[in-house]
């Protein structure tokens, strides 16, 4: 059994992120600026507030420049920025120089199509390969591309205040991480909003908080929301294509609960949305109740973007933050969540939803292995042959009338992660032992 892989190891489900001066170096900024210059004439350029993506933009777009390219440079601008503007500029593809919600000694670059999407495995090969190979377009002295720059944040602002209506405004705290995404200010107060802030000021040793928006990370946002008179907490991290929210009452929302309730608004009767492999079964459930079911994806907004492209498909979301409404763009948009979801809250609190959500008993663990590939191998076969539903489309997943489990090979990692959920409590335990005792069962053989 095959199992999907980033492609040729240099790109992950989100790009090439790692630690600067280790794996991020600006000798790979230069190799793959000369490898996207091969195919492009104009290359919009922006970066998140980490201090190293200075030096990783230069030469980057060094690169491009001496490959005859033109470079569009944004300057510090969230990574939704940075996608919109490759159509906005005109350009041929778009590159975030950032680790998104990645600790601050990370960095990384992303590239982006025209279309907003990130670029998919295929493309990453190609760039990989001409990295591999030297393959370069170096142009002569006179051949050179030229480098200006633009401000894309007011036309993001502008395209965001323009996909609601918001007739009682809420009041809403932001906390933007000491990231990049004060976009998401300026939009919300476009809209109306009355908008507190919290870790504010763009600094990319995030002192505030980590990057990553989860709930422990966001206790502060939560305390303050729910201390003051403020319906709605949003929080980003250091690029913004995340958002994660808290409740007027000071509730964190879990992310499986938060997709619900953006799904639920965005499709239609007979439609689907597009979601994750460990996506929880209360999503699916909540929106059965309009006629909406859900399409599994591998994990990766890059291919929960890929699904939205199909007609029936109305809106696509990660647990963890990342949102995408395929009328809009198909980059994962931190700030066009945060103005969607204060629409929401206008409308009815944000507690009051997340009431209506029902929710299940899920178990996870990390289980270590020495050779994981071999693992998961030995876990496809013997699910194949012992269980009915089984797909392999991002690890293996196995599914019954009242649950499921995940067993999943760890991106980075030398570990096979373990999921389970069911309706039940007990029957989550249940799945979650099945689940752990075939991952020993396959690591002993």
């Amino acid at each position: 059994m095959l199992f999907p892989c980033p492609a040729l190891g240099m790109f992950g489900t989100s790009g090439i992120r790692g630690p600067v001066g280790d794996e991020v170096t600006a000798a790979l900024a230069l190799r793959v600026g000369r490898a996207l210059g091969v195919e492009t004439e104009r290359v919009v350029i922006g970066r998140d507030p980490r201090e190293s993506g200075q030096f990783l933009r230069d030469a980057l777009s060094a690169a491009l420049r001496e490959s005859g390219t033109d470079v569009v440079d944004l300057g510090m601008a969230a990574t939704p920025t940075v996608a919109r503007a490759v159509a906005w500029e005109d350009a041929d593809a778009g590159v975030s120089i950032t680790a998104s919600h990645n600790p601050a000694p990370d960095n990384g670059i992303k590239l982006w199509q025209p279309s907003g999407q990130a670029f998919d495995d295929a493309m990453q090969d190609r760039i990989t390969e001409r990295i591999e190979s030297g393959e370069t377009d170096l142009q002569p002295w006179d051949c050179l591309g030229t480098e200006t720059t633009a401000d894309a944040r007011q036309r993001h602002v502008d395209a965001l205040a323009a996909t609601v209506d918001i007739d009682d405004p809420p009041g809403v705290v932001v906390d933007l991480g000491n990231g990049a995404g004060g976009v998401s200010v300026d939009a919300l107060q476009a809209v109306g909003c009355d908008v507190e802030t919290l870790n504010a000021q763009p600094d990319g040793s995030f002192p505030g908080r980590p990057s990553e928006p989860t709930g422990e990370n966001c206790e502060s946002l939560a305390e303050l929301v729910g201390a003051s008179d403020a319906d709605l907490g949003v929080a980003h991290d250091g690029d913004a294509d995340r958002m994660r929210a808290a409740t007027g009452e000071g509730e964190f929302v879990s992310g499986d609960v938060l997709l619900a309730i953006l799904a639920r608004n965005a499709a239609e009767p007979g439609q689907r949305i597009a979601a994750p492999v460990d996506t929880s079964l209360a999503v699916d459930d909540y929106l059965a109740e309009i006629d909406v079911a859900v399409t599994r994806t591998r994990v990766g907004d890059v291919y929960v973007a890929e699904r939205v492209t199909d007609s029936d498909v109305a809106f696509g979301g990660e647990p963890s933050g990342a949102w995408i409404w395929p009328d809009a763009t198909l980059c994962p948009d931190g700030p066009l969540a945060a103005v969607k979801l204060a629409a929401l809250a206008g409308e009815r609190s944000l507690a009051d939803r997340v009431a209506d959500v029902e929710t299940y008993p899920i178990r996870r663990d990390s289980i270590d292995v020495t050779d994981k590939t071999t693992v998961m191998e030995r876990i496809s076969d013997y699910v194949t042959d012992e269980y009915d539903d089984v797909t392999t489309l991002d690890g293996v997943r196995i599914g019954f009338d009242d649950g499921w489990f995940l067993l999943r090979a760890s991106g980075t990692q030398s570990l096979v992660r373990v999921t389970a959920e069911a309706r039940d409590p007990d029957r989550a335990d249940a799945l979650f032992e099945t689940a752990r005792s075939i991952v020993d069962r396959a690591r002993r053989r």
